[in-house]
């Protein structure tokens, strides 16, 4: 097959379009449709104040890569001048390409703008502008740091400041957020190839900093201004902003083509993990490798902090999760990145290791032992930062287990021993911890009461399926672990993961979402139980999981368009052995999330939720098409044993497609090709 199959390019801009989100996992950009007037953008770890909740939430920097074009009088940024020609995202590269046409006066004018954030140089964005113009003319182009209605302030303008001496004209700059919780350096350069004079003028003594190179353009001529600018996190650097030149100067000297060969290279890397489904309808090949970009797109080793459920985007309509930390990633985008993308995988667990003290002291403040790991973790210290009211915090009672199984999950993929003892260890114990103190024993056996389950319906019931599930499989990997590396643990953790309380109805065999389940109730479609058996491939008998199942699947027109476990449901109906009903369902619970421009996953169908702000790209479903895809469809589940074993059904996929294949996933360290076809007792390893 071949390459990814990228977006459709845009022609003309429409009220409502998301801006094109561009990011390396360190950098996240969104840029206009006219790339150099307006774009937003996010940092890695950089926080600050919420300014509505005052909790501790991400914060937007200054945006790197603006700037602007004078031709005699006239400015590209005066209304009704630029007019898009085209804007095409190259899924292959990770590259923006925006064509422009420029009317001023009586010189006609014509832009393509390339921007992309480097994989290989993580702390570089980058633009080149080329200008072509009909008849000879002045001409002034600009790069601009752009620091406009962006929340937080420059160190470098606060009396005696001695971030930024008055004669660097040119940064390197630190900018603080909003509360001053995070600081971070910028630093920004420019060259302009093509004229042989020109004359540069710098300005920093607004929140427009920016740089402008004026020259007499001639006729027909190419005119490339090229941006290179850098961007450090405070935690990554005890002066980002200083670093941040260092590495703006490591950009200009590698130069403008030779970063984007890298990048480019860094991607043909990455897509070597690319999913195909043979067979399917081109849409959905598509959809796939979208939702494969973007998820390696807003992931990477060397970010200091894990991803949002949005990634690293921002626009201000959907700003309501604040950046933090959820389970919906390790539960949803950890399970292809472990097998695609370890480095990433591997970045997004050190995250909350890292942040294990802060799981202690959050158990130690709720009155349990062990690790509780909050339910919105703050990007610095991972600290709870939920606001307050909201129910999370105190009854959603999962989250810690999610993490532990992404942790033993990423040790049976990779094999690696010294993970193992020094990183998931002390984490699944922790966990393990956690659960024996917030169990309580009763004549039913082990029960978690007073919880909120995935539905979130605001009212607390008993034994949550999803959370009774989750802490059995982490109970058992924790003793598992333990027993690997000859450590101590506690006898009662194998007793409490065989005696939990599993809501089953004795005569149906369905497992039940929780204690006194009615389907009758307030979001009661939602598959809950369904979602122990995949994606946490909670172990059961055929009969119990079959008719699990087939409960959740009669009730899925109720539930399909709704975020995470939509994604799912095709999962569900595959294995029923309806390839009808997979198709079906995949179409309502994951297709109809999927808009255009630039083939983007919403955290709510517009077709059923038609009021919702168009919010994404929303990686919680997203990753989990690809989890249902790379491992509900193929029956693939991690475990310590012989990876020929990890495939464990027999294939049925949706109707009309006929194999999933990957060339390259990573499996104790090496690389591996993978192959489920339809009617195969078993997918395999190649």
């Amino acid at each position: 097959m071949a390459g990814p199959i990228s977006p459709p390019p845009v022609t003309q801009w429409r009220t409502g379009f998301l801006p094109a989100y561009l990011s390396n996992g360190l950098i996240g950009l969104r840029v206009g449709h006219i790339p150099l007037m307006y774009g937003v953008a996010m940092l890695s770890s950089f926080e600050g104040l919420d300014p509505v909740t005052r909790v501790e939430a991400f914060a937007r920097v200054p945006y790197p890569l603006a700037g602007n074009i004078r031709i005699g009088r006239v400015a590209l940024c005066d209304p009704g001048r630029a007019v898009l020609r085209e804007q095409r995202y190259d899924f292959s590269c990770g590259e923006l390409v925006t064509r422009l046409g420029f009317q001023a006066d009586d010189v006609a004018a014509e832009l393509e703008i390339v921007t992309f954030c480097s994989r290989t140089e993580p702390s570089l964005a980058v633009q080149e502008t080329a200008l072509t113009v009909d008849r000879d003319c002045e001409v002034t182009m600009s790069a601009i740091l752009d620091a406009h209605d962006v929340p937080g302030e420059w160190a470098h303008q606060r009396p005696g400041a001695m971030d930024t001496p008055p004669e660097w004209a040119e940064g390197p700059f630190c900018w603080q957020s909003l509360g001053r919780l995070g600081k971070c350096g910028l630093a920004f350069g420019a060259k302009v190839v093509g004229a042989d004079q020109y004359e540069r003028v710098s300005d920093n003594r607004t929140d427009r900093l920016s740089t402008s190179f004026t020259f007499q353009a001639r006729r027909g001529q190419v005119y490339r201004m090229r941006q290179y600018a850098s961007l450090v996190p405070g935690v990554m650097h005890s002066q980002p902003h200083i670093q941040a030149k260092r590495l703006t100067e490591a950009g200009h000297l590698r130069g403008f083509d030779r970063l984007r060969q890298k990048n480019r290279e860094a991607w043909d890397r990455l897509w070597q993990g690319r999913l195909v489904l043979e067979g399917a309808p081109t849409r959905w090949q598509a959809m796939a490798d979208a939702a494969y970009f973007y998820l390696q797109t807003s992931v990477h080793g060397s970010s200091p902090s894990s991803t949002s459920v949005f990634g690293l985007s921002y626009w201000p309509d959907y700003h309501y999760y604040r950046g933090h930390m959820m389970w919906d990633l390790e539960t949803f985008a950890l399970p292809p990145l472990t097998l695609t993308h370890p480095d990433a995988a591997l970045g997004l667990l050190r995250y909350r290791h890292s942040r294990l003290p802060a799981a202690r002291a959050n158990a130690t403040l709720n009155g349990y032992a062990g690790a509780q790991f909050p339910w919105e973790s703050s990007l610095t210290h991972g600290h709870e930062a939920a606001p307050t009211r909201s129910i999370g915090p105190a009854t959603e009672h999962h989250i810690s287990q999610d993490v532990a199984i992404a942790f033993a999950r990423y040790l049976h993929a990779t094999g690696d021993r010294a993970f193992g003892y020094y990183e998931a260890q002390p984490v699944l114990s922790g966990v393990a911890e956690w659960i024996e103190s917030r169990v309580e024993r009763t004549s039913r056996g082990y029960e978690i009461q007073d919880v909120v389950g995935i539905g979130e319906t605001g009212t607390t019931v008993d034994n949550s399926a999803f959370i009774n599930m989750s802490a059995a499989i982490a109970l058992r990997e924790a003793v598992a672990l333990a027993k690997e590396l000859g450590l101590s643990y506690r006898d009662t953790w194998q007793d409490i993961a065989e005696n939990l309380v599993i809501p089953t109805d004795p005569e149906t065999l369905v497992i039940q979402n929780h204690d006194g389940y009615h389907p009758d109730e307030e979001k009661g479609a939602t598959p809950e139980a369904a979602a122990g058996l995949f994606p946490l491939d909670y172990q059961t008998d055929p009969q119990t999981e079959r008719a699990t199942l087939a409960f959740y699947v009669d009730l899925a027109d109720k539930y399909a368009g709704q975020p995470m476990l939509s994604s799912m449901l095709g999962v569900y109906g595959a294995r029923l052995g309806d390839r009808v009903a997979s198709l079906e369902l995949f179409e309502k619970g994951y297709a109809d999330f999927v808009v255009e421009p630039f083939t983007v996953t919403t955290e709510y169908s517009p077709r059923v939720f038609p009021d919702r702000p168009a919010a994404g790209p929303f990686t919680a479903n997203l990753g989990g098409f690809l989890t249902s895809c790379l491992y509900g469809l193929t029956g693939l589940r991690l475990h310590s044993g012989d990876p020929a074993s990890w495939f464990e059904r027999r294939i049925v996929l949706p109707e009309g497609w006929d194999a999933i294949h990957v060339d390259r996933i990573f499996v104790r360290g090496e690389p591996r090709g993978m192959h489920a076809a339809h009617g195969d007792e078993r997918g395999r390893l190649i």
